[in-house]
């Protein structure tokens, strides 16, 4: 047997985002790991976020988010995000902001993506909120853009890996999902 058993408190690769809200009327952005779709009709995206942050209580305040995916260009701003609370710091002049037809989802016009949510479910959980939001834009840089899709290798997203604290971009694709296991079927 080639695997050894370690940690189970054990991290997979995760994108790095900049979560938007709107904090008693003030823009305010957090950095944030923990990001997954959970539904494909209607879409729906999940976001993990510690219940002791400002981004949490503007979420639960105005009842919507953004889900902005900076790229490497930014990765110092993006760091700083998550290093300094919005309870202290305006971190809201870092970028420059647009906001969709939501109106209280702030979103970054550097970043290569940004998801505008409107917030349907709150999980708690015993240290984080789990916050579920209905895409209800989706808006992407136009030098990202091929065919009228995001090419992920032209975003140049950023991913976090923990326990060693690093940030990583994409590599090459390795092949297309859904399509190259066929050449396992049996005729």
């Amino acid at each position: 047997m080639n695997n050894i058993k370690i940690d189970n408190n054990v991290f997979i690769p995760m994108p790095v985002t900049l979560v938007g809200c709107l904090l008693k009327g003030r823009a305010n952005l957090m950095t944030a790991g923990w990001v997954s779709r959970v539904n494909a009709n209607p879409p729906w995206i999940g976001i993990g976020i510690g219940r002791v942050h400002a981004t949490a209580e503007g979420i639960v305040e105005n009842k919507s988010f953004s889900i902005c995916f900076p790229n490497r260009t930014d990765i110092a701003k993006t760091d700083y995000c998550g290093i300094v609370s919005g309870k202290k710091v305006d971190k809201s002049s870092l970028f420059t902001l647009f906001y969709g037809d939501l109106k209280t989802a702030p979103m970054i016009d550097e970043a290569s993506l940004n998801l505008e949510c409107s917030l349907v479910q709150t999980i708690e959980g015993p240290t984080n909120f789990f916050f579920v939001g209905e895409i209800k834009g989706a808006y992407a840089s136009q030098k990202c853009l091929e065919n009228g899709k995001v090419n992920p290798t032209k975003a140049d997203f950023l991913f976090l890996t923990i326990p060693d604290n690093s940030y990583w971009s994409l590599g090459e694709s390795v092949g297309q999902a859904w399509s190259i296991g066929n050449q396992l079927i049996k005729k």
